[in-house]
């Protein structure tokens, strides 16, 4: 995506966590096509000397500077990715086409199938296996060409996977929280900085270079319009540190992990855990939405019990454990709250 003069630094955290791999990509690229890197590292208050060292990282903000100083010395919003540059404007176009669409299912869809127009060195796809979707990145030439090496192949890689999550995230207003990445190479040095690139286990010399989310974001409608694209397109590079915190489809996924996993989320630090939030994130987003954790606790819990009462022959204890209840009393207490009579009197009763 396009990027364009960024704000002032005092408008956002300055947190170091980009990895200085991804300044010699970008320093790699320019070189490759004869242009000094000075300038640009200059534009983003980086030391020439730091380059090399990869204990250092940098702030969202100066890889903003950066990419925005590179891309427009290279006229090459790939970075020196691609066989064929892609001159400014490209991923934008890919944006607007996208747009159109009913369903951020389409739209991501339409943006793999537009991203092939711009390159055919790798191609992108939106597969959907069961409650999964996955976008798979497929290589058809190595990043940067026979002399790109393993930096620009991996910036590549990450900076694609990433554009097109925070687009998606963009798109339908929501956070759209991973279910994990997978990318084909060996885990680099800075392999802790995935947990802030992408949330949810990442797994390194895997089989495909991908990302896997809850399908049913897929069935989500597109929230934005052409003055809130115009607006998004003058800084774009900030919609791929994913600031949203709303998740539209927060409350089915607390149901789906108390249904499926009553065992391991009996606190909400546990289940917190398992959605890859904090336990303050989830009671302030389920707030926003209107619920609370109990009361869905409660309704989950409920429609289990009835379910194995009225269907099985189960002892009580085993009803109360398969619930996510600690122990029989607490589940015959609560039982009562629900319905006025003890577990076994309704089972009778029904």
């Amino acid at each position: 995506m396009p990027r364009r003069s960024p704000a002032p630094a005092a408008s956002r955290p300055l947190v170091a966590a980009t990895p200085m791999a991804f300044v010699k990509a970008i320093v790699h690229a320019m070189e490759q096509r004869g242009l000094s890197p000075t300038a640009a590292l200059e534009a983003a208050q980086i030391a020439p000397s730091d380059v090399e060292r990869e204990d250092r990282r940098i702030t969202a903000l100066q890889m903003e500077w950066l990419s925005a100083a590179a891309m427009q010395a290279l006229d090459d919003e790939g970075l020196g990715w691609f066989n064929r540059p892609l001159p400014w404007g490209s991923y934008g176009l890919l944006a607007r086409a996208s747009l159109s669409a009913p369903t951020l299912g389409v739209a991501l869809k339409r943006w793999c199938r537009h991203h092939g127009l711009l390159t055919r060195d790798i191609t992108l796809a939106v597969v959907t296996q069961g409650d999964e979707a996955r976008i798979i990145l497929t290589e058809h030439r190595p990043p940067g060409g026979p002399d790109g090496g393993d930096p620009l192949r991996e910036f590549c890689f990450v900076s694609v996977l990433r554009n097109i999550h925070g687009l998606a995230c963009w798109l339908v207003d929501s956070r759209i929280p991973l279910l994990g990445a997978s990318f084909p190479f060996a885990a680099p040095p800075h392999a802790d900085a995935y947990r802030v690139l992408f949330d949810g286990p990442t797994r390194f010399g895997a089989d495909e270079t991908s990302i896997r989310f809850d399908a049913r974001y897929l069935a989500l409608p597109i929230k934005r319009d052409e003055a809130a694209m115009n607006q998004m397109l003058q800084r774009a590079l900030p919609i791929q540190v994913r600031p949203y915190r709303r998740d539209r489809l927060l409350v089915q996924r607390v149901r789906q992990v108390l249904s499926n996993q009553p065992q391991d989320a009996h606190n909400a630090d546990d289940l917190a855990a398992l959605l890859h939030i904090s336990a303050r994130t989830l009671h302030r987003q389920l707030k926003e939405e209107g619920a609370t954790l109990q009361a869905l606790k409660d309704e989950v819990r409920r429609e289990r019990a009835m379910s194995l009462l009225q269907r099985t022959t189960k002892p009580i204890k085993q009803i109360a454990e398969a619930a996510g209840f600690q122990n029989e009393k607490s589940f015959i207490r609560a039982f009562r709250g629900w319905t006025g009579l003890a577990p076994g009197e309704w089972r009778e009763r029904g």
